[in-house]
């Protein structure tokens, strides 16, 4: 059976948007700050080019952002796919930032470096995982989800994928930011 039927026969199964890292009462907060990219705008299409689908390269898109308030000692930033037909949302990407950064250039959230680590995402991955929807489920939106924490994220507490870094950050998100980008997979 070809993906594309699969996809199609699990269209109406999709994971509850309720259930999105943004909404997990550990990275709440009344503090803001503004996320965008140019690749693509606010609740746009993803480019080819940032999915991880046959058609694609799997380079993550440049990322701007702004409005860091003062105290920071690290960024979080967690990418997500809130439409996949599981359970729970799946964590596509887990990088840690340094503070002092304004942005990530395409193709950077690949390797770990002194300003980018990460933690295992979905499927125990670490870097940047792009869109890749199940061919015929229909349009995904995906989370790009960014945090200003006053405190630095233990390497240690890395290890222990998404959990383990929302137990982490618990208490101490002094602002978040927040871009939806959408991608479909015929």
């Amino acid at each position: 059976m070809a993906f594309s039927t699969i996809g199609r026969m699990l269209r109406r199964v999709r994971a509850d948007q309720s259930k999105s890292v943004a909404n997990d009462p550990a990275v709440r907060t009344a503090g803001r700050m503004m996320l965008s990219s140019p690749a693509f705008d606010d609740g746009g299409a993803i480019p080819t080019v940032n999915s991880a689908t046959r058609a694609g390269d799997n380079r993550s898109p440049a990322l701007n952002w702004s409005g860091v308030p003062g105290g920071t000692q690290q960024l979080l930033l967690i990418i997500e796919d809130v439409d996949v037909p599981f359970p729970r949302p799946l964590i596509h990407s887990i990088a840690v930032l340094s503070p002092a950064a304004t942005q990530v250039t395409e193709g950077a959230l690949v390797t770990s470096n002194h300003e980018i680590r990460f933690a295992p995402a979905g499927l125990g991955r670490r870097g940047y995982q792009g869109p890749a929807p199940i061919p015929g489920h229909g349009p995904h939106p995906y989370g790009f989800h960014l945090y200003a924490l006053d405190l630095a994220i233990p390497a240690s507490t890395e290890r222990k994928g998404i959990k383990g870094v929302l137990s982490a950050v618990d208490g101490h998100v002094l602002a978040a930011a927040h871009l939806i980008g959408t991608h479909e997979q015929g």
